[in-house]
């Protein structure tokens, strides 16, 4: 019987279709034990604790509230699996996740989902079309392995793209409003308001523009209100955009606050060296442009001017080769 199904496959599939029926099956019987493997039995302790919350919620009389309790995570029973156990790489994950303006606390936990799920999913897609192909002809052994394994990767590496493309473009939004900010910053403090007052008027005047930098300043107006140290605030706040405006920005109003001098004339000056740092980079980039151009410019109208120079009389010379070929 083993003989028979071997032959079937075989004739059907082509050398490697048992080794290919073979890997498919491995393939989903591996996604059918992941989750039995991956159960994590709730903890007792934490039954209780989530007895009394809606207990009280319930004397409480605020279902809002209790409906809130009440959502709970799907994915936190794999958290041993889907978050990195290194302290180390656990942060310099969620530090780029904050950066691309994810900042929920399971953003690492699904960052990880998403990439597992998008390689096993690819990778299923991949062994699909390997076999399709093995079926309508006779492909080599590298050319199905590569069928397979190159969309599994490109499934697990595409939410790593994502994050980064986001980071990227958070990172250019902040630098390209940073320098407005500074200037309504700064009328806010001459106009007499405090340094907290002017964060959330800044907030709320650029949110149109720039969104993102209008939700770093209005995270830092929160973190002032409940009580946080200023000073760790900004640190979080630079570390949080990533980028070296803002980082120099915290560490003037941190020295301003540290030795006593006015917040009004260090914006002042940090604001002008940011708008001339602004105005460098519309330079920089414009100087560039023409080099960019260059290839573009040789590709585009070199061939077409050589082809009306040199085609006639390449034309000629073949037709005076022709009739000399000829006689």
């Amino acid at each position: 019987m083993l003989e028979q199904i071997n032959t079937l496959l075989t004739d059907n599939f082509g050398e490697f279709g048992p080794l290919l029926v073979v890997g498919v099956l491995g393939m989903f019987l591996i996604l059918l034990t992941l989750p039995v493997l991956l159960k994590r039995e709730k903890d007792p302790l934490d039954k209780l604790r989530q007895n009394s919350r809606e207990l009280d919620k319930a004397r409480a009389g605020d279902p809002k509230k209790a409906l809130r309790q009440k959502s709970n995570n799907s994915l936190e029973k794999f958290s041993g699996f889907l978050e990195p156990t290194d302290e180390e790489e656990y942060s310099a994950i969620r530090l780029k996740l904050l950066q691309a303006g994810y900042r929920s606390k399971t953003a690492v936990r699904t960052y990880h989902f998403m990439q597992f799920a998008l390689g096993i999913t690819f990778l299923i897609f991949g062994a699909i079309y390997a076999i399709l192909q093995s079926t309508s002809g006779d492909p080599s052994t590298q050319s199905l392995m590569l069928s397979v394994l190159i969309p599994g990767a490109c499934g697990y590496m595409l939410p790593k793209y994502w994050i980064t493309r986001r980071q990227q473009a958070r990172q250019e939004e902040i630098i390209n409003g940073f320098p407005d900010s500074l200037d309504l910053m700064l009328v806010c403090v001459e106009a007499g308001q405090s340094l907290d007052q002017s964060i959330i008027r800044v907030s709320t005047e650029i949110r149109s523009g720039y969104p993102a930098l209008a939700d770093e300043y209005e995270i830092v107006a929160h973190e002032m209100k409940a009580g946080k140290d200023k000073t760790a605030v900004l640190r979080d706040m630079s570390e949080r955009a990533g980028v070296p405006d803002v980082s120099s920005f915290v560490t003037v109003l941190i020295q301003s606050a540290t030795f006593g001098t006015s917040i009004a004339e260090a914006l002042r000056v940090y604001a002008s060296e940011m708008r001339d740092k602004r105005v460098m980079r519309a330079e920089e980039a414009a100087n560039k442009l023409p080099t960019k151009m260059t290839l573009a410019t040789m590709g585009l109208t070199v061939p077409p001017l050589l082809i009306i120079l040199i085609g006639p009389s390449v034309y000629e010379i073949s037709v005076t080769l022709g009739t000399a070929t000829f006689f």
